[in-house]
């Protein structure tokens, strides 16, 4: 992703931006109890993320990503998971039955463990095995999801099935709902792979000095 402007102009607009949509969220949400839960995830997200970037230096592909993937987390605490406005929307045009706005989010919880994955293993001399990087990147992602499905479960048991975990989870009595969420994060993660091929590749070849 080249630009006209520096990486460190970049992420200062992305962080502009952010802060605005977090100011956004935080104001009269659908339920503060709900937001507060929902936005401890993202803010421990950021902090895990930019402890690394500190190290890595995230390309600007990864960082977009990383954007994305908390404004959709930032929007969705504001409304609730399943009660996002354009979303409902869509079900009246396309006759769905359930707000699937979580499952966005879970292409993108597919996508960026991937593209973290991938430039750690680089950056940190790893590997560079475009083959090993791939299947590894893979594996993090799918046990990022598992490990996001194994601790909904545990809410669940502590909480009971209510009105409230149903804003908080998103699950909205589809029983399949811990599959569906695993399987969108296996397609992202996938696209994330074959997609983004060109991307590893310049890292690599970055990393070698070439």
């Amino acid at each position: 992703m080249d630009m006209w402007f520096s990486k460190e102009i970049y992420i200062k607009i992305l962080k502009a931006l952010y802060i605005a949509i977090f100011i956004w969220s935080a104001i009269a949400p659908k339920d503060y109890s709900i937001w507060i839960l929902e936005i401890v995830g993202v803010i421990i997200t950021i902090l895990f993320y930019f402890y690394f970037h500190k190290s890595i230096q995230f390309s600007t592909t990864t960082n977009t990503w990383f954007f994305i993937s908390v404004c959709l987390m930032t929007i969705g605490a504001h409304y609730s998971f399943p009660d996002v406005p354009i979303f409902e929307q869509m079900n009246g045009w396309f006759g769905i039955e359930r707000n699937n706005y979580d499952k966005v989010g879970h292409l993108v919880q597919g996508i960026l463990p991937v593209l973290i994955s991938r430039e750690v293993l680089v950056k940190k001399n790893i590997t560079s095995d475009i083959f090993w990087n791939n299947l590894i990147s893979f594996c993090v992602a799918m046990t990022v999801t598992a490990v996001y499905e194994l601790v909904e479960w545990l809410f669940i048991i502590l909480f009971g099935d209510n009105n409230y975990t149903y804003d908080v989870l998103g699950t909205q009595g589809y029983i399949w709902d811990s599959q569906s969420d695993m399987l969108c994060a296996m397609i992202g993660a996938l696209l994330a792979i074959f997609l983004g091929y060109k991307h590893l590749v310049a890292i690599v070849k970055r990393q070698q000095g070439n």
